[in-house]
């Protein structure tokens, strides 16, 4: 789906924004949805999509969403989730595709 939207609108066009709460998913969704699956086991596998990702703890990201409505939706994941470690993994994905 994701391969087909991408060949439909553009990567240019296009962000993946990621929720999930652990790092090493983060980065695995990350690489997949940038470099290809990196398990070599999906529909992705050998597919660089090279599409921009970022995860919705990134000040990036909750710069864009409305204080109140973040609080609302997110807040709880900040305090309980290896914010830091996600962020740094999330950079790693963006400077490797960068580079």
């Amino acid at each position: 789906m994701i391969q087909a939207v991408t060949q439909e609108r553009g990567a240019e066009n296009l962000l993946v924004l990621l929720g999930t709460a652990d790092p090493d998913s983060a980065e695995i969704t990350a690489l997949t949805v940038t470099q290809g699956d990196p398990t070599y086991v999906g529909p992705l596998a050998g597919v660089p999509l090279g599409l921009p990702v970022y995860h919705i703890l990134e000040p990036e990201i909750k710069r864009l969403i409305p204080p109140e409505v973040y609080d609302a939706q997110v807040g709880m994941m900040e305090l309980v989730l290896d914010v830091p470690r996600i962020e740094a993994v999330m950079r790693k994905v963006r400077e490797m595709v960068n580079s």
